[in-house]
């Protein structure tokens, strides 16, 4: 068993143009006295990290992690969830999704695409300059759309999109493998790895990549009803990275999962600051320790009631009381009868 390492933030929620949340000295200040230990930040944004210098230069890696030090504080991955939806985008997306490139890449997918996968490339080596063994990201999508069709899907069309998003993910993954680092792909809808069937079947085809590994937030499958608490007794070898974020999911007789395309605050499932949901955290931290996930337990923090800062605070106080610090003896270690293999056979009635 393994104690969880935390509490952490990511910070890409936080991240703004005013003090303290725009420069990465003003936003680990006020991490830090929120409670927080580490730190999870988001790639795309430079007002915190430069993903270029970084994948440069160690002397750059070794700025931020003490500016991080400094304030008690430790960095736990890079994400690069907006460059790795872009990885992959079907066209009916290609519009909603070129605001996450560099402009000079906007309104061309093929030259969009290409950004994206050096981005990826160099988080690899920044990561590795870091000294980081995780990363986050997404897988992007090119099924998705059809996800649940009418008319039914032709015949191999999903299989198709998963060869082809398999193939470009090769040599991303290959590129982490070289660097020691895992890629830790968020089971989220909107993506096409959405559930644990739509990982096995994008990992079947990367033949079981060592380096093809799970961000576990337990969140998403509240809201799409699966049993997030099966998932890691299913997948606890993949799980390399943990999103702290609660949801709930209150179906009445007129919208369910698909929310009719309300607003957040007027959907059946909705996200929600940690504890306020209906995410059996105990249960999760019970199992992940039991599992030997000795990774972060880091806060993502969306709510579409609670303000940021708050959600922020309770946050940190909520994942401090939830990290189980594991025994090192049984429990019933006081009555250990000092028996033998001797004594245990004579006990079985074995001769």
């Amino acid at each position: 068993m393994k104690t969880i390492k935390g509490p952490a933030l990511f910070l890409a929620q936080f991240a703004g143009d005013e003090a303290p949340f725009n420069s990465l000295e003003a936003i680990a200040d006020w991490a830090a006295s929120c409670g927080y230990v580490g730190v999870q930040i988001p790639s795309w944004d430079d007002r915190l990290f430069d993903l270029e210098k970084a994948a440069e230069s160690k002397a750059y890696c070794d700025e931020v992690k003490g500016v991080l030090a400094d304030r008690g504080l430790v960095l736990t991955e890079l994400s690069t969830h907006l460059q790795g939806q872009l990885v992959a985008v079907h066209p009916a997306y290609d519009e909603a999704f070129d605001g996450f490139a560099a402009e000079r890449v906007r309104g061309n997918p093929a030259a969009r695409q290409d950004w994206a996968v050096n981005q990826m490339l160099a988080a690899a080596k920044a990561s590795q300059n870091l000294g980081l063994s995780d990363h986050a990201t997404f897988s992007g999508a090119l099924v998705w759309p059809f996800v649940y069709p009418w008319p039914q899907r032709p015949a191999g069309l999903v299989e198709t999109g998963f060869d082809e998003l398999a193939r470009r993910w090769r040599p991303i993954l290959d590129a982490f493998d070289a660097a020691g680092v895992n890629v830790c792909y968020e089971i989220h809808p909107g993506e096409d790895l959405h559930d644990g069937v739509s990982f096995e079947m994008f990992l079947e085809r990367l033949d079981g990549h060592p380096r093809c590994n799970i961000l576990y937030d337990p969140s998403h499958f509240q809201l799409q009803q699966l049993d997030y608490l099966a998932f890691i007794d299913i997948y606890h070898e993949r799980i390399k990275m943990f999103h702290v974020k609660d949801a709930e999911f209150n179906p009445s007789g007129r919208q369910g999962v698909y929310g009719g395309f309300q607003p957040w605050v007027e959907r059946a499932g909705r996200f929600r600051s940690l504890g306020d949901g209906q995410v059996d955290f105990t249960g999760i931290f019970a199992k992940l320790s039991a599992r030997d996930f000795d990774g972060w337990a880091v806060v993502e923090w969306e709510c579409c009631l609670k303000h940021p800062e708050d959600g922020a605070r309770e946050g940190a106080e909520f994942v401090h009381r939830q990290i189980i610090r594991v025994t090192e003896k049984a429990f019933d270690d006081f009555a250990d009868g000092g028996t033998d293999i001797a004594a245990n056979r004579r006990m079985l009635g074995i001769a």
